[in-house]
């Protein structure tokens, strides 16, 4: 076999490849739908809260699950993609099930709290068995279902501590809230809900994509000659 006839058969490797792979302000801007998604997924939590400090628990309730679905129908009608809007208004939902039947205005946060406990000790417990979870999402949000970085030590070792540190912030930020929601703090936890929501959700995704990066694009050793 000629050189040429080598090099031919070896996989291309370069600039198409990267192309295969969306930018990091891509991908974050598909977790989060983009600046109207961050927008809508807090609008009806803003409501609440407001609507709940002026008024009454009951038309607070009412006022931001009917947002949410306005936002959901909007969406729909224009036909953009409404998985954040019906993640939004389900979350909405059960928040607003719970605060109408228990007649207590902290629980409309008792489901988000909760999940995000899970959340947390799912992530941690996934990096203690070697199967981190942050690993296994980027294979199906990125890497279209592929999950050949479990073959690459390197690579499982980079997930692992990515995960690690999405447990760790993930139960510090749902520690705060319920701290709040035990010392019956209830505007301060609406505000906390806003404030601890996206922005650490939107940091731990850029400092997720830019590590995976920077591995899999590090030059392989080259080989010494004669070895």
């Amino acid at each position: 076999m000629t050189t040429g006839q080598h090099r031919a058969a070896q996989p291309e490797t370069g600039p198409q490849d990267d192309e295969q792979l969306p930018t990091i302000a891509e991908q974050m801007a598909d977790q989060l739908g983009g600046w109207r998604g961050l927008v809508e997924s807090s609008i009806p939590v803003v409501v609440f809260v407001i609507a709940n400090i002026i008024g009454e628990l009951r038309p607070a309730v009412i006022a931001s699950v009917a947002v949410a679905l306005v936002i959901a129908g909007l969406r729909l009608a224009q036909r953009r993609p409404i998985r954040h809007a019906i993640n939004g208004l389900f979350g909405i939902g059960i928040g607003a099930a719970i605060a109408w039947r228990t007649g207590n205005e902290r629980d409309f946060y008792l489901p988000g709290i909760l999940y995000g406990i899970g959340y947390g000790i799912a992530l941690l417990v996934s990096a203690a068995i070697r199967q981190p979870l942050v690993g296994w999402i980027w294979s199906v949000l990125v890497a279209k279902g592929r999950a050949e970085w479990r073959d690459d030590p390197k690579l499982v070792r980079t997930f692992t501590q990515l995960t690690v540190l999405w447990g760790v912030v993930w139960l510090a930020k749902v520690g705060v809230q319920a701290g709040l929601y035990l010392a019956h703090q209830d505007t301060a936890l609406g505000v906390a809900r806003l404030a601890l929501g996206y922005p650490p959700y939107a940091l731990l995704l850029l400092i997720t994509v830019w590590t995976v990066r920077r591995v899999t694009r590090e030059p392989q050793p080259t080989p010494l000659p004669g070895a």
